[in-house]
């Protein structure tokens, strides 16, 4: 089993649940390292310092925070410490709130928490009061000396933990420039409706796969073996004009239509009961936690 990345316990209200903390998500992609050209031998990172000239152990370094330009002051252990307020082992809970309220913006990364030894009961007890809610836990920990703003949710046998982002860590809508809804013509919006409604699917994650990094490991396969990779080329959607959009809406329609009579009957997939927040409307993307 994998190792927990963080221990501590869940406080709520006058309640500490003891808990372990997992990454949720995996990793699949392949794992590239620099090679000198000439040699294919791998290059080492060292640490110089700029005024020496010279490369610095590990045991010689220490974190600093850049106050003017060349200036520091230097941070240690204790400081971190000072500054986490005795909170760098408990998840605590603040509010519960409506999981429609949540800009999606907010969230970032999911990660399982499970109970320690002892604390089953009490685990099962607060899942089961959070999923009967309805609600979202809003909560902080401190993780890699940083304090993380966290929604814990009951998702299956599981409480989940997910990283979130501070509202002054989202750039403000105002600050770029969005196109109005001036100028849609009723047939246009209609017809990119119906566009809409052809491409609706139950959401089945195991649907979608990255073919890019599929693509790739062929690639590295075959020059394993001296080969050329036999790859499958995909039509690339050129951009719409503002003189041809209707016409593309058009073709985009014709081509679902063609594919959908081509395709022979699948079997009917069985899908996960999403988590409350995945259910508000228009607004922010839906979200789904990798195991």
């Amino acid at each position: 089993m994998a190792r927990a990345m963080w221990k501590g316990s869940l406080a709520f209200g006058l309640v500490n649940i003891p808990i372990e903390l997992y990454s949720a998500t995996r990793d699949h992609r392949p794992k590239f390292r620099l090679l000198h050209a000439k040699d294919e031998a791998p290059v080492r990172y060292e640490r110089v310092c700029q005024t020496e000239g010279k490369a610095v152990g590990w045991e010689d370094l220490v974190k600093g925070y850049e106050y003017a330009k060349g200036r520091f002051v230097v941070i240690t252990k204790d400081d971190f410490k000072t500054a986490a307020l005795e909170k760098t082992k408990t998840i605590d809970i603040l509010d519960f709130v409506d999981p429609k309220e949540i800009d999606e913006r907010y969230f970032e990364t999911p990660y399982y928490l499970q109970a320690a030894k002892g604390a089953d009961r009490a685990y099962a007890l607060l899942r089961e009061a959070i999923r009967e809610s309805g609600q979202v836990a809003i909560a902080k920990i401190i993780l890699r000396d940083a304090q993380h703003l966290a929604a814990v949710e009951a998702i299956g046998d599981a409480i989940v933990l997910t990283m979130m982002r501070f509202a002054d860590e989202l750039s403000s809508l105002e600050d770029f420039r969005f196109p109005k809804a001036e100028g849609i013509r009723p047939a246009e919006l209609k017809m990119a409706r119906q566009l809409i409604d052809n491409l609706r699917a139950k959401w089945n994650p195991e649907k979608y796969t990255d073919e890019y990094r599929d693509n790739l490991m062929k690639v590295i396969q075959a020059k394993l073996k001296g080969r050329q990779p036999h790859l499958q080329e995909r039509e690339t959607p050129r951009s719409a004009d503002v003189v041809d959009l209707m016409a593309r809406l058009r073709a985009s329609l014709e081509g679902k239509r063609k594919a959908g009579k081509a395709a022979p009957a699948g079997k009917a997939v069985a899908v996960r009961k999403a988590p409350a927040r995945a259910k508000k409307k228009a607004g922010g993307g839906k979200r789904s936690h990798a195991a």
